[in-house]
């Protein structure tokens, strides 16, 4: 089985985009040496210092030179060194490249992808957070948020190939990861050639009787490891995976939720205005007070620098667990 660690599969897909478009460039800070997590490492090299292109410290510029190079007939993709540095450049994404086919009638196209690490990772309350719930409100924009090598690199080449602009959520703490003995279902080969995959297809990842768990990106593998201690309790998740936030797909979550009578969204944005919202307020108007409903989120307050207090504030795989217990107490739905 050819494995890859999810910064190697965005790697490939970067390459192998970028081999067959000569309209794709990669632009941001530092790309040309790797970038913030080594994404780009070695792109300059083969394609040349016109289609890797550093930039100064400034996200409102090269997103505004990303958007017009899209408009233009480009292919730009941008690396944000941290996803927290998108709010520098919100008057670019969403009154421009969000609206810009709309207000030109459709006569006008921005093909742009905006890469954005995120998540708590121990780097203070600036460089922790998970913002795609912030982007839910924005229509034009599609929101990506892959939790696999697989999808990372299939996700990522049908964000460059797509004519909308598009955020691509990657969390830090899921560069390293290539698969483990407890997520072995999420394990699977990344083929060399280049493959895309749809936006807007949920994947069930574990099949359950029980509860439908849905979580992206880290918190699905939480969620997971969750499963495996609830299974030998003789509790069965349904985990669903998302992969796209926008568009979402309802009707596998929402099926699933028929058949279990429950739901949980676990997501590292916070509570408050979450996409786990959207999902809940999905399932409330299509099944009503039939099923049990609960959201599990970043608390609300600034990600903490203090490994313990971020501990806290973000779910982790004992508050999983515990949620999960909380909701079958009861036994029955509603």
């Amino acid at each position: 089985m050819r494995r890859l660690k999810i910064v190697e599969a965005l790697r490939e897909a970067l390459e192998q985009s970028m081999a067959v478009d000569p309209k794709v460039f990669l632009v941001g800070e530092d790309v040309r040496i790797g970038g913030g997590f080594a994404v780009s490492r070695g792109l300059v090299e083969r394609f040349g210092e016109h289609r890797v292109l550093d930039t100064p410290i400034s996200e409102i510029a090269f997103s505004g030179l990303a958007i017009g190079a899209a408009m233009s007939g480009m292919r730009p993709v941008v690396e944000f060194q941290f996803g927290d540095f998108v709010f520098c450049a919100m008057d670019q994404i969403v009154n421009q490249a969000a609206k810009l086919h709309y207000m030109s009638a459709g006569q006008v196209d921005v093909p742009v992808t905006f890469r954005l690490p995120v998540g708590a990772n121990r780097r203070g309350a600036q460089h922790a957070q998970c913002t795609e719930s912030l982007f839910l409100n924005v229509a034009g924009l599609r929101i990506l948020t892959p939790a696999t090598p697989y999808d990372a690199k299939g996700l990522l080449i049908a964000a460059i190939a797509d004519p909308n602009p598009v955020l691509f959520y990657e969390h830090k703490l899921l560069y390293p990861f290539a698969g483990s003995e407890i997520l072995k279902s999420l394990d699977r080969e990344v083929p060399a050639e280049p493959y895309t995959l749809p936006f807007g297809q949920a994947v069930v990842r574990r099949e359950g009787r029980d509860l439908t768990v849905v979580a992206t990106m880290l918190m699905l593998h939480r969620v997971l490891a969750a499963a495996e201690i609830l299974a030998r309790e003789g509790i069965e998740l349904e985990v669903i995976d998302p992969r796209t936030i926008a568009p979402l797909d309802r009707e596998t979550i929402c099926a699933s939720v028929g058949r279990t009578g429950r739901l949980l969204v676990v997501e590292e944005c916070p509570e408050q205005g979450g996409w786990g919202n959207e999902i809940i307020a999905s399932v409330a108007e299509k099944q009503g007070g039939s099923v049990k409903l609960r959201r599990l989120g970043t608390a609300p307050t600034p990600i903490p620098y203090t490994t313990s207090l971020e501990n806290w504030v973000v779910p982790d795989t004992g508050r999983i667990v515990e949620a999960c217990r909380a909701m079958l107490k009861n036994g029955g739905p509603g």
